[in-house]
């Protein structure tokens, strides 16, 4: 991809081979969309990292929406955030003096080694890697010309988005960025409350606080109506044009400043509609300038717009995936345990979950995108680091029956045997969360194992790969794999396993039967290669 020389204004491509990109004359959204195809990289890359990570992995508990809980005395329904407003009192201060703003001073993120990260991403099998711009903090973790209140200006004083960039690119991945920035209005309302009860009932918190109170305090100069916003009743329609207006030039400047790959937005709509649209317009036309075609993607949870233009990204599932084969690519996304790391609950998924619902992710057409739960001061998790081995030794054992592999004509066989449900959505608004039947839909560690037949299957190279999701030693019979099947399977005329030997089969007009061994790379999900089935 071609280095591009950038402002907030213009971004010109630096001479390259590919003519064409000298000569791109932006196209409108209309021709873009109909432009746009899934990019190889991706569609064929089908695993990537996430670190889900900014100023509110610095507390230790509190949940993931820490920055709004902490000013919550009852937290409501959004019970993951149960713990945020006593650990901020006891660990920082109450809210109405020490807020949110004083937490992004504490964050330093020392202990930060992109180049580390990444080297270890792409052995754990990652094709590509997504990082995170901002959350609904509204704190950008990039060198920002329009938010004061980010990472190059307080806190660790680094610009972590460039930082990651330039290391995904030593590394040969992709790279991308999440946006979580478009709710932030209705979010932060909890910075201008006050406690209901206690000694000190009734003081302001400090989302009232203005400029001139930071006068002789670390954060001088900068003003926190630029973090939270103003007070609700002071927000007329003016100012939230305008916070629109700044909403699309932050992203601009993202687009433009640091060669993405990918954009990921945490909505179910543009973000602030058409200034949303302009941001996805100058991204695929980077694109198009830079390649001579559109070779980066948009993913989100574009369930309100239109189809025609749901054409031009690719669909997002929360923590969940869809019950079909999908014949356009589709993302889902997940975590061992919360979107940024707290040492308060323990861990929803482990190796053996996550291996099992990417085998099932893969029978779909579907991409996985993992979220890796770095310290506040950027370090790995050590605890999770067995998991993370474990998945990735079984991704790279299986390689061949999961990058470039396509979905067949059936996702599995002996279906349902777990008769798996919905676990109750968390760190998200629930009211969409129920309105969207893929997301939070994913089996956790609580979830009824599979029966030891049940499979799911991927193809690639004429090659059709049977996923064994439970394996235990013994004899599986497949009936879709029988000649006589609706499914038309060939004459099979080897098996054997991935990391091992070929092992005994017999197909019959009713079904194929092949042998478990006792002996398996892993303790995980086994997968079979077999000629002929395709």
């Amino acid at each position: 991809m071609a280095v591009a020389v950038c402002s907030i204004f213009s971004c010109t491509p630096k001479k390259t081979e590919k003519k064409e990109a000298s000569v791109h004359q932006d196209l409108p959204w209309e021709e873009l969309r109909a432009k746009f195809e899934c990019p190889a990289w991706y569609t064929e890359g089908k695993l990537g990292i996430w670190t889900h990570w900014g100023p509110q992995s610095q507390p230790e508990k509190g949940g993931g929406w820490y920055a709004r809980h902490m000013y919550m005395q009852d937290i409501g329904r959004e019970t993951w955030g149960k713990n945020a407003y006593t650990y901020h009192v006891e660990t920082y201060g109450h809210p109405s003096e020490i807020g949110y703003k004083d937490v992004l001073n504490e964050w330093k993120a020392d202990k930060l080694d992109t180049d580390a990260l990444m080297k270890y991403f792409k052995s754990l099998g990652a094709k590509f890697f997504v990082g995170m711009a901002n959350h609904h903090d509204h704190f950008d973790n990039f060198d920002s010309s329009h938010q004061p209140w980010n990472s190059v200006n307080v806190g660790p004083k680094r610009d972590i988005v460039g930082e990651f960039a330039k290391s995904a690119k030593k590394y040969g991945l992709p790279f991308g960025v999440s946006s979580h920035d478009d709710r932030h209005l209705s979010w932060w309302k909890t910075a201008f409350g006050a406690d209901k009860h206690g000694p000190k009932k009734g003081i302001p918190y400090d989302g009232h606080m203005t400029k001139e109170d930071g006068k002789g305090k670390w954060w001088e100069g900068l003003d926190p109506a630029d973090l939270y916003g103003l007070p609700p009743e002071k927000r007329t329609p003016e100012w939230i044009k305008k916070n629109s207006e700044n909403w699309m030039q932050r992203h601009l400047e993202l687009v433009r400043k640091y060669d993405l790959d990918m954009l990921w937005f945490d909505g179910y709509l543009y973000p602030y509609g058409e200034y949303g649209r302009k941001v996805c317009e100058e991204f695929y036309n980077k694109s198009l300038r830079e390649n001579g075609k559109i070779d980066g993607l948009i993913a989100g949870k574009f369930g309100g717009i239109s189809k025609e233009d749901q054409k031009a990204f690719v669909l997002d599932f929360e923590r969940g995936y869809t019950s079909e084969i999908l014949r356009r690519p589709w993302q889902s996304i997940t975590t061992l345990n919360g979107w940024f790391h707290k040492n308060e609950r323990a861990d929803r998924l482990n190796a053996r979950v996550l291996i099992e619902n990417f085998s099932d992710i893969l029978s779909k057409n579907g991409v996985l995108l993992l979220n890796v739960e770095l310290l506040g001061d950027g370090s790995f998790p050590e605890e999770h680091r067995k998991e993370f081995d474990d998945f990735g030794a079984w991704v790279n054992l299986n390689a061949p029956a999961i990058y470039k592999s396509k979905a067949w004509k059936v996702l599995g066989d002996n279906l349902d045997s777990d008769k798996a449900g919905l676990f109750a959505a968390d760190e998200t608004d629930l009211e969409q969360a129920n309105k969207k039947a893929h997301n939070f839909n994913e089996r956790d560690l609580n979830s009824p194992p599979y029966g030891k037949d049940e499979v799911r299957f991927t193809v690639r190279d004429n090659k059709l790969y049977v996923f064994v999701l439970n394996p235990e030693t013994g004899t599986i019979r497949l009936p879709k794999l029988g000649l006589d099947s609706r499914f038309k399977p060939g004459k099979v005329s080897s098996v054997r396993m991935l990391g091992g030997t070929a092992v005994n089969f017999e197909q019959t007009d009713d079904y194929l039967q092949l042998s478990v061994p006792a002996e398996r790379p892993n303790e995980y999900t086994a997968v079979f290669e077999l000629e002929g089935a395709v």
